[in-house]
């Protein structure tokens, strides 16, 4: 069964930190590109970060570069995707979303692109008080 499943996220005061995870299982994820998404309330969902398949290349929303660090882990068969969350600010409130790419490698002109990803996580919540 192919899933992606999301967690790690909570409630924590602005200036905090947080650790999500994606676990990717019952495909070959070490060789798909991955990347997380956020929606707010009344918003559009949103690029946040993306990793190239083999980790060699990230690439940050403005918003969130220098305190967001996305890493992924492929040495096993359930691939694990992270993104190390810093100095959190309310305005991070969102729901979390992973997504995977089967269709090629990422680069700068398709990592942003929600329709770019093919696969999805079920999302989780976020939220930073201020």
């Amino acid at each position: 069964q192919v899933q992606l499943v999301d967690s790690g996220g909570g409630l924590v005061q602005a200036g905090g930190s947080l650790r999500l995870s994606c676990a990717a299982s019952g495909r070959t994820f070490r060789t798909y590109a991955m990347g997380w998404f956020r929606q707010a309330p009344g918003k559009e969902r949103e690029f946040v970060t993306a990793i190239t398949w083999s980790g060699g290349r990230t690439y940050y929303a403005d918003s969130v570069k220098g305190r967001f660090t996305i890493s992924r882990d492929n040495a096993k068969n359930t691939v694990y995707l992270y993104l190390q969350m810093n100095s959190l600010k309310p305005e991070d409130t969102a729901v979390y979303y992973c997504a995977a790419r089967a269709s090629g490698d990422i680069d700068y002109s398709t990592y942003s692109y929600q329709n770019e990803y093919d696969l999805w996580g079920q999302g989780t919540q976020v939220t930073v008080s201020s």
